[in-house]
């Protein structure tokens, strides 16, 4: 008999999980996308190969101190044959539905002038990934709907002036920094646009010191140490390709968030989550948000969510460092055992 496809489990974990947040249902709203990118059935070995979350199925919900209550997820659009092209027209063909039937059609021509450089004809020469899809959810529906398009060092010239001469700034200062993705999203209120960078060296996070001051945000360094220095085990030094750096510009001025993915940290404390929680005992909403979060991606049958990839910190002139934690749950990890037989199935 056919195994049903992996859409269906994470159709029910994303009904439970908005249950626990008090946010709406999103399968009325992203049940065709669900579908159509989760065919194969659950531990099906070729959900492994992909650029989102490697290993397993490529769904990545977040928490986010500056979004505690909502519901956030990630995804990488269609199945593993997908060419990045494929991916790049799907998400942005989910996006567009989504912001003319969500937020208007003012909403829709500002997407479509700030994603046309991504989307347009010749974007899409030696893409890899093509795009990721993000959104977000709250008890009144759709919150935020956002892709992430792969982005190359020849097309920064295509970001909104505003931004580009925040990344100008930042490669200024750290030319050694390499685009990964422009981040396209729309809310209900307003869109935005961001720029993420890999850090392709070893990174002391005190480095960071001079691009911090270069964008007014000098002031900002204590916070992310703190928070960085205490989740980390008190760790300051970063291996090679650990770390991204996100950047964006609002009317409050350049923001920026730095991400550490938590795979490549050799020595991450096993008592990460218990540390983060003590950073957060002092902020005790982000505390308690945090906890409703991760109980509410729970398994009924577990103790655990699964396992954290990413942890980032995000801060601007009138934010302070807040921090948003990224999973990969337990439900969709590919087991070792069917990697194993996949790899010799492809040897023989």
């Amino acid at each position: 008999m056919a195994q049903a496809p992996l859409s269906s489990q994470i159709a029910d974990k994303l009904r439970r999980a908005a249950r626990g947040l008090g946010a709406a249902d999103p399968n009325p709203m992203l049940g065709g996308l669900l579908a159509r990118t989760f065919t194969l059935p659950q531990g099906d070995p070729r959900y492994a190969a992909n650029a989102l979350t490697p290993g397993a199925a490529p769904l990545e919900p977040s928490y986010s101190a500056l979004e505690p209550d909502k519901l956030r997820f990630n995804l990488q659009p269609l199945g593993p044959e997908a060419s990045g092209i494929d991916r790049r027209d799907e998400a942005t063909r989910e996006m567009r539905r989504l912001v003319r039937d969500f937020f208007g059609r003012e909403a829709l021509h500002w997407f479509d002038r700030r994603s046309e450089p991504w989307r347009g004809f010749g974007s899409g020469a030696n893409l890899h990934y093509g795009a990721f899809f993000g959104t977000s959810y709250d008890r009144d529906g759709l919150y935020n709907s956002k892709v992430y398009y792969e982005t190359g060092p020849g097309q920064i010239d295509g970001l909104p002036m505003d931004l580009f001469g925040v990344v100008s700034t930042v490669l200024a200062v750290m030319p050694q920094l390499q685009p990964l993705f422009t981040t396209v999203a729309a809310t209900r209120q307003m869109g935005g646009q961001r720029l993420t960078l890999a850090h392709p060296r070893p990174l002391r996070i005190t480095d960071l010191q001079p691009l911090l001051n270069a964008l007014g945000l000098g002031n900002r360094m204590p916070g992310i140490l703190q928070i960085l220095g205490l989740v980390l085990g008190g760790r300051f030094d970063l291996p090679a390709n650990s770390t991204l750096i996100g950047v964006g510009q609002s009317a409050d001025g350049p923001d920026i968030e730095i991400y550490v993915l938590l795979g490549m940290i050799p020595d991450l404390p096993a008592n990460f989550l218990g540390l983060l929680t003590l950073g957060l005992s002092e902020r005790p909403r982000e505390l308690t948000a945090l906890e409703r979060w991760m109980a509410a991606f729970t398994p009924e049958d577990d103790v655990w969510p699964g396992r954290f990839s990413i942890i980032s910190v995000r801060t601007s002139r009138s934010v302070p460092p807040r921090v948003s934690l990224y999973l990969r749950p337990v439900e969709f990890e590919v087991p070792p055992e069917a990697l194993r037989t996949d790899r010799q199935l492809v040897a023989a």
